[in-house]
């Protein structure tokens, strides 16, 4: 009877779920935050030759931004677990969007590197929203696939933004890619700030059939009133995370700062090509991501514990990825250098169900300061990856050396977490 009654409401709260109005907004804002994000990049060949940047100075431009991500993730995590997501989240959209818009006035390199920062600033907080919003509106059972749809918007977003800032530089100019991305992000606040609330309890269209589908087999994840600062920091697992997460974002953002600079200059594309080939190894993020997330949660729904599937995932992404960035420095071939690369980060996607969702199943009531304490030590590599790649292309020239340290970096991340991690709760 258990089974039929739950099957019964899951039914009849089809109609249009509340928490898919939140899950639809929480992926578009990923959408807009990774097109204001990687927008800089697209555009880099083009700065490159007009402001004189060399790959050293074009590296700590790209890294500047991860300096101001890096400062926001743990407040933005206790603010979103203490206060709710409705306010923080709208305002941070607003923020990110208005300085996107101002990048273009800013021509001189210490300018370029405020704005940067001060675009990290905004973004730094959308990470904790996300996972505090997903505590509260987010079945369990259903998390992993949500987690993937979110993750999604990381590479929608991406896809979206290499074609369509080629063909805005092409026709209009480089600046006004800044715009134009910029506006989607007002646009998304207000939505936003008409449609959703902090929690489900406090939604005044929520159906009474929806509140208890969300609640049922879980309590409602209530605000936390403190954080267990140093519990969390004694706790291997946290520990597992954190170093998941690290080793994961070292090579995404490689990659993520560094692509288009790569197929233009080590493997000769032209910028119209380069804006079509960079959109491959997102879609194949999109594609494995999700895949993986399906899968995770048919192992999980038949018995599979959540610790393994966690483990197996994760270890499938870091060595799935490594794999093809070490193919990647062999062949001299450019088509086979975007499969690589495609298929590298499709792998790499896997971390969805892997270290992505384990936030929420080690402490799924302080899930937004968790992610704000990973995030804020997976922003260390944004901030070193593209200035050491820089560096390492202007004085050696050697692209696979960068390839190198990303497979080192992942390997050890992977026997960390399969050492460490669980998919057990550890904080009540």
């Amino acid at each position: 009877m258990a089974v039929q009654s739950e099957a019964v409401i899951a039914v009849r709260v089809q109609r249009w779920p509340q928490r898919l109005t939140v899950v639809t907004l929480l992926c578009l804002s990923f959408v807009i935050l990774y097109m204001d994000r990687v927008n800089i990049s697209v555009v880099a060949p083009v700065l490159m030759l007009e402001l004189g940047w060399d790959p050293a100075v074009m590296g700590t431009v790209l890294s500047a931004f991860f300096v101001g991500y890096f400062l926001t993730q743990i407040p933005g995590g206790w603010l979103s677990d203490r206060w709710g997501t409705k306010g923080i989240l709208g305002g941070e959209v607003a923020w990110w969007s208005v300085v996107t818009m101002l990048t273009p006035f800013a021509t001189m390199t210490s300018t370029m590197l405020a704005v940067r920062v001060a675009l990290g600033l905004g973004e730094g907080m959308s990470p904790p929203c996300l996972y505090t919003t997903m505590a509260r509106w987010v079945p369990a059972h259903e998390r992993s696939r949500v987690g993937a749809v979110l993750a999604s918007g990381m590479y929608i977003g991406l896809a979206i933004a290499f074609p369509t800032a080629v063909w805005i530089m092409t026709h209009l100019s480089w600046p006004w890619v800044f715009y134009l991305f910029g506006a989607l992000g007002l646009v998304w606040s207000v939505a936003w700030y008409l449609f959703v609330t902090s929690n489900p309890e406090d939604h005044p269209r929520i159906s009474s059939e929806e509140l208890a589908y969300i609640l049922q087999g879980q309590k409602a994840t209530p605000q936390a009133q403190a954080i267990p600062w140093s519990r969390i920091l004694h706790e291997p697992a946290f520990w597992a995370l954190l170093s998941a997460h690290f080793c994961t974002n070292w090579t995404w953002y490689t990659f993520l700062t560094w692509l288009p600079v790569y197929l233009v200059q080590a493997r000769g594309f032209s910028l119209q090509e380069m804006g079509i080939y960079a959109t491959f190894p997102y879609l194949a993020m999109l594609v494995f991501g999700n895949g993986s997330a399906w899968i995770a949660d048919g192992m999980i729904q038949r018995g599979t514990s959540t610790t393994f599937v966690r483990k197996f995932w994760q270890t499938i992404a870091f060595v799935g990825a490594a794999l093809f960035l070490y193919l990647l420095s062999l062949t001299a071939s450019p088509a086979f250098a975007v499969l690589y690369i495609t298929l590298g980060l499709g792998f790499l996607a896997c971390f969805s169900p892997g270290m992505g969702i384990n936030h929420l199943d080690i402490g799924p009531k302080y899930a937004g300061a968790l992610v704000g304490m990973t995030n804020t030590a997976a922003r260390i590599p944004g901030i070193l990856a593209p200035i050491i790649t820089g560096f390492i292309v202007k004085y050696s020239g050697d692209w696979n050396m960068v390839f190198y340290v990303a497979i080192g970096v992942m390997l050890v991340g992977a026997l960390i977490f399969d050492l460490f991690a669980t998919g057990e709760k550890r904080f009540e």
